[in-house]
């Protein structure tokens, strides 16, 4: 009996030992922390991440965003799961690539002759998937969702798990969306939480209520075009309508891009708003906040401008940093990610066990962020936009690319290392190297039944412009 006593309490002095240690070691894990950390995710939508400072760009038009970026771990290396919205967003909410969860398109199935179809829903293409904001719902959170409609409206399914989704006009920006994020965060910022917050403030199809003022454009701008979403359109359709190839002028392109960098400069001061009501909220201390681009806009890099019909660098080349509670100095990690990484690493962050690790492509960027562990991985991305082409690409840690489209055979093969514009395909001169690569992609088409044939080549409108008879 003396002999149990003993055993008992020496396991008890271990036991209290231990917790007075752990109480003051460095933060390391946030598991440690009884306390359920908030979540928030801001998207912004279409934004390129190399016209940002942070990336090297000439302007330096974001200081707001870049205080924050100085103060997180930015991912430089980050290559979004698709080039558009819809499917891109989907697969950040669910780590699974769009060829897995279906929802790839506006439309499951449209109609020419009545101009009708039948919406994308996540719940009755894969009824299986579970969203990042079921699983914190599912874990005490409230669920907050704040958007600018079009593409990540309610009826695809991204409500799924959301306490509350507000979805202010089409192709709104943070304008609309953020006074009332802040509304529901005072509200319940006293309990976890998880908050998205999405704007539409740098798409092409988003043009700022008082109009442009021309801030960064080089004067005088003999040209045409006034930046409005009309020609933004216009010139996305000519450059389909042509294989894929604008004639624009440098003076043009030059403007072009300066419009770009003026809505940039523009969110930037929303995204300012809404940090210092964060802040005024004592919030910076107990919330892990991500910001991400779902996918970048093309300006002529390869002839083109807008989005989503390509892989190129200049569409899935995206924006992507996190920052820990409490966390004051910034690091850059350049390891090759994917935003398809952020739900499982947000949940390794708050300290949730992930319950669906099976549907998770993402890996956990935790190590990375802690112990600067090498997490880096070869990242997929796919494309199937308007059944106008059918897009599959390899982006790999050593640092090549090859882009396969699939209705044509056409393959496209880009040494990143030393052509990070991608301009001069390789396939000819590396055939082996393709080879390769070629068998990998192969290899996540064949695991995830993606579309292989030309046979569903159409069209299917993502904006009310398209497909008219």
């Amino acid at each position: 009996m003396k002999h149990k006593k003993f055993i008992i309490l020496t396991l008890v002095i271990i036991l209290l030992v231990t917790v007075g240690v752990l109480k003051f070691l460095p933060n390391k894990s946030l598991k440690l922390s009884s306390k359920k950390y908030n979540l928030i995710l801001i998207s912004i939508d279409g934004l390129q991440a190399k016209h940002l400072d942070e990336y090297g760009y000439s302007l330096k038009t974001t200081p707001n965003l870049d205080e924050f970026l100085d103060q997180s771990t930015l991912f430089t290396n980050t290559v979004s799961p698709s080039s558009w919205t819809v499917p891109t967003h989907m697969s950040v909410f669910t780590s699974m690539y769009p060829s897995e969860h279906k929802v790839i398109n506006k439309y499951v199935d449209y109609d020419l002759k009545t101009q009708k179809g039948v919406i994308s829903n996540l719940k009755n293409l894969s009824p299986n998937a579970v969203t990042l904001a079921e699983i914190l719902k599912n874990n005490g959170y409230v669920t907050g969702g704040f958007t600018g409609d079009a593409g990540v409206g309610a009826q695809f399914g991204f409500k799924q798990g959301f306490d509350t989704y507000f979805e202010t006009e089409t192709f709104g920006g943070f304008k609309g969306s953020i006074p009332k994020a802040l509304d529901w965060l005072t509200q319940n910022k006293d309990k976890p939480f998880f908050l998205f917050l999405h704007g539409y403030d740098v798409h092409g199809q988003h043009v700022p209520a008082a109009g442009f003022d021309y801030r960064y454009v080089t004067k005088p701008y003999t040209g045409k075009y006034t930046g409005s979403k009309v020609e933004q359109a216009k010139l996305r359709e000519e450059g389909l309508a042509n294989g894929g190839k604008l004639n624009l002028s440098n003076q043009d392109v030059s403007f072009w891009r300066a419009i770009y960098d003026e809505k940039i400069n523009d969110m930037d001061s929303e995204f300012k708003q809404f940090m210092d009501q964060v802040k005024s909220m004592n919030l910076l201390d107990n919330t892990v906040i991500i910001v991400m681009s779902d996918h970048g806009t093309e300006f002529y890099e390869h002839k083109s401008i807008d989005h989503g019909a390509t892989l190129y660098g200049e569409l899935v080349d995206v924006l992507f940093a996190i920052r820990q509670p409490g966390q004051k100095s910034g690091q850059k990690n350049n390891q090759l990610v994917s935003t398809l990484d952020i739900l499982p690493t947000a949940l390794d962050l708050l300290g949730i066990q992930n319950p669906v690790p099976q549907q998770t492509k993402g890996i956990d960027l935790v190590p990375a962020l802690n112990d600067n562990k090498d997490i880096a991985h070869d990242v997929f991305s796919e494309t199937d936009c308007r059944l106008f082409t059918f897009k599959r690409s390899l982006t790999t840690k050593d640092g090549w690319k090859l882009i396969l489209t699939l209705e044509n055979g056409n393959k496209e093969l880009f040494n990143l290392n030393n052509d990070s514009a991608e301009q001069k395909n390789l396939i000819t001169e590396n055939p082996q190297k393709g080879y390769e690569l070629e068998q990998i992609l192969n290899k996540h088409i064949e695991d995830t039944a993606s579309q292989r044939t030309s046979s569903q080549l159409g069209c299917s409108p993502v904006y009310g412009d398209q497909c008219k008879k």
